[in-house]
């Protein structure tokens, strides 16, 4: 089994969002936990698109939290064929964001082109895993679109979610 983790579940699991998402946190941290031990693996993209995300949100340093420790962990084991699954994805063009393998929709035209890369992934493993999503509320939004083209989208804190969207 594998699953694709998004860059802000890690950013949760070093407890950005401070006390009044303690759960969330948690929950992000079992997930993680679930990666970096071996009980699931994580999918990427041959070319470190997702991988260059996390860089930018996380120290590869390992400190301060577990988020970064797991990317601490992405470094060392993404080609590791027993830890992750690399799966190659088509940009489009020139452009860094668009792929072939993202649904051509209008339902999904505003979504957030810097996550199409998770979509995309998502699309071509041949497990079609899940993304593992902890306080967008993007995907929250477009999860309906989403799951119409068969993207399984897994909200670890969706009461997290109901609250930065003002309605739980």
């Amino acid at each position: 089994m594998a699953v694709i983790i998004d860059t802000n579940v890690a950013v949760v699991a070093n407890g950005a969002w401070g006390q009044d998402y303690e759960d969330c946190e948690q929950a992000c941290v079992t997930r993680l936990l679930e990666v970096t031990s071996g009980e699931v693996k994580l999918a990427l993209d041959d070319q470190r698109r997702i991988i260059k995300e996390y860089r930018g949100k996380l120290s590869p340093t390992g400190q301060p939290g577990l988020g970064d420790a797991f990317l601490k962990w992405v470094e060392m084991n993404w080609t590791n064929p027993q830890r992750c699954d690399l799966v190659s994805i088509t940009p489009i063009g020139n452009l860094e964001n668009e792929f072939q393998e993202f649904p051509t929709d209008s339902a999904l035209e505003d979504f957030d082109p810097d996550d199409r890369k998770f979509v995309a992934v998502a699309l071509t493993h041949p497990e079609k895993p899940p993304i593992l999503q902890a306080v967008d509320t993007q995907w929250w939004d477009f999860r309906d679109a989403l799951s119409r083209h068969g993207v399984r989208v897994e909200f670890l804190c969706e009461e997290g979610i109901h609250r930065l969207r003002g309605s739980g």
